[in-house]
């Protein structure tokens, strides 16, 4: 059987890559089986301070980029309704999402879906979770509970293989190809230019770029698969106790696209579920989450 390939541009603290989580993981869901994910680290940002400037989120344009951290940060979560706690730039910030990036691409010698799974993690800690996850005894204890080869993934971390394949991923998303600069999925970070986060690019059986698409859609997502070859599987509303089962820990947002119901209905049914004590609620900032009881 032939898959897609899907080159996803992303960064593991990217607040857009975030707020398309409910959109990546209805994509999974629909196209179970058909797609193959390569999970692109694009680093945001090799050193947070005074000089970082993100032309995206208007970073650098005050006198204090953790303000306008915080302030893109909030817009974003207004936008994408995913649980958000931007007093991570106030409390204890990152200095650089180089060392995420490069532990996302140790995890993903051990497949594409444990690493997601580990890039999940990393977004979680960050976003919501306020966790510095910037250094490698932070990075080795994220991997809990991710199914991954723990001892391999720490020879993995350490090793010139990983930092030449992030390396190789650095090059590439700072040489858009044409087909990106078409989709209007190129951007400007530390006056470099880069594709936009979170893109994918589906590439089908025989071609090197595919269908292009700024991934922070459904649809967009769902139509480039369909134009790249893939062949949606699943359709309908997954019900929200076999979607945390799939996926893990859920956000409110995303159960709300993967189980297709209004939001009053779904809250009512979650709550309801939480009496119950089927389902126990992870509140953040700006939402809440949902895991097994």
């Amino acid at each position: 059987m032939m898959t897609v390939q899907v080159r996803f541009y992303t960064d593991p603290a990217c607040p857009w890559s975030w707020a398309a989580e409910p959109a990546l993981r209805r994509l999974m869901w629909e196209f179970e089986g058909e797609l193959e994910f390569v999970w692109v680290m694009g680093g945001l940002a090799r050193q947070f301070g005074p000089d970082y400037r993100d032309d995206e989120g208007r970073i650098g344009q005050g006198s204090d980029c953790f303000a306008d951290l915080i302030s893109h940060w909030l817009l974003v979560a207004a936008d994408g309704l995913m649980p958000t706690d931007p007093r991570i730039w106030t409390e204890s910030p990152l200095t650089s999402t180089y060392p995420a990036c490069q532990a996302v691409k140790a995890a993903e010698e051990q497949g594409w879906e444990l690493a997601y799974r580990y890039l999940r993690r990393l977004r979680e800690g960050i976003m919501f979770e306020r966790l510095k996850l910037d250094h490698p005894e932070a990075l080795l204890a994220a991997a809990r509970g991710t199914h991954l080869d723990r001892a391999r993934f720490e020879i993995d971390l350490f090793s010139e293989a990983i930092t030449e394949a992030f390396g190789a991923d650095l090059d590439e998303v700072r040489n858009p190809p044409d087909e990106a600069r078409e989709a209007n999925a190129v951007r400007r970070t530390e006056g470099k230019e880069r594709i936009s986060f979170p893109s994918a690019d589906f590439v089908g059986e025989g071609s090197r770029h595919g269908a292009w698409a700024i991934a922070r859609s459904h649809a967009s997502l769902r139509d480039a698969a369909l134009a790249a070859g893939a062949r949606q599987v699943n359709e309908g509303p997954l019900e929200p106790l076999e979607a945390i089962q799939r996926f893990g820990r859920c956000a409110t947002r995303e159960l709300e696209v993967l189980a297709e119901k209004p939001l009053p209905v779904l809250e009512a049914e979650l709550w309801g579920m939480a009496r119950d004590w089927k389902l126990k609620p992870v509140r953040a900032l700006t939402g809440t989450l949902w895991e097994p009881a």
